[in-house]
């Protein structure tokens, strides 16, 4: 008799399992440009009723990606062997990740790919899947480039790199991409956006003797970003100013340095007279958001 009450349980365990584990899938926008990161939003919450440990077992990876090809076709991950650690989820709770698939799936073709999310519980030796999600990569309208060499005396020297600027128009507005590459290898080492631009205002970019980029570009009215980037992409810093009596501009220095002219630095207020915001600590640093 007792081997029926035990049976029951499992049919019962069984029976519910599909509400134990929910996966949801989010990305921020429908379309990005080629090589941009394309950021997938992964919220996890643990419906058992108890804790659950969520880790890899017999080879199966305990989370992953379908990623389909819009021809339907089945894109293999670019690195097989990527798993992520284990995770500890409390009952009831949600955890979000959000993890950038261009380095992880070949994703940089233009056209549609199609994404669902999968946990795979150990302990049921089933998986749980969200719905799927679409998005697009198109290419953005390229309006700078230039190539120059990688100075003697830093990584890559005697290579060559190629700084484009694009921008791309979407429903709401327009926004400016950086893209850096070494045409000769096949290699694209960023892309990424410098923010929302006005398109009556053409882009300022200016090569500095490091060969490194500069950019001024009019993000709003009366509103300039400037972003200063390195030969491997690398966006090295960002400011904005505030267009006054005189409109900012990019200008040589002397020693060869990029500066900007004019306008005034945009500096935001002491943390005592701003009202409180959310640590940043647990943030890694990156280009500026463009929503």
């Amino acid at each position: 008799m007792k081997w029926l009450v035990h049976l029951f349980a499992l049919l019962l365990l069984g029976a519910t399992a599909h509400a134990q584990i929910q996966v949801e899938l989010k990305f921020k926008r429908l379309q990005y440009i080629a090589h941009e990161p394309v950021i997938a939003s992964i919220q996890i919450t643990n419906l058992a009723g108890r804790d659950v440990d969520l880790r890899d077992d017999s080879g199966q990876h305990w989370f992953g990606f379908e990623v389909t090809a819009g021809e339907g076709r089945l894109l293999a991950p670019l690195k097989s062997d990527a798993a992520e650690p284990p995770l500890h989820v409390e009952a009831g709770q949600t955890i979000t990740r959000k993890i950038n698939l261009t380095p992880v799936f070949p994703v940089h073709d233009f056209g549609v790919y199609r994404v669902r999310a999968n946990v795979y519980f150990a302990d049921l030796n089933k998986y749980f899947y969200s719905q799927t999600k679409v998005f697009q990569v198109t290419d953005a309208r390229a309006i700078w480039q230039k190539t120059v060499g990688v100075p003697d005396g830093m990584p890559g020297a005697g290579e060559v790199r190629t700084y484009s600027l694009l921008s791309n128009r979407f429903p709401d507005h327009t926004s400016l991409y950086v893209r850096v590459e070494n045409k000769d290898g096949g290699v694209v080492y960023t892309t990424y956006s410098l923010g929302h631009i006005i398109a009556l205002d053409e882009p300022q970019a200016e090569i500095d003797s490091a060969n490194q980029l500069h950019v001024l570009h009019c993000a709003a009215p009366r509103s300039w970003a400037y972003s200063h980037i390195g030969l491997n992409g690398e966006l090295l810093a960002h400011s904005t100013f505030m267009e006054t009596k005189t409109r900012p501009r990019l200008r040589h220095a002397a020693d060869g340095a990029i500066a900007v002219s004019g306008g005034k630095l945009d500096v935001p207020a002491p943390p005592s007279t701003r009202s409180p915001a959310p640590k940043l600590s647990s943030r890694p640093a990156g280009p500026p958001a463009d929503d």
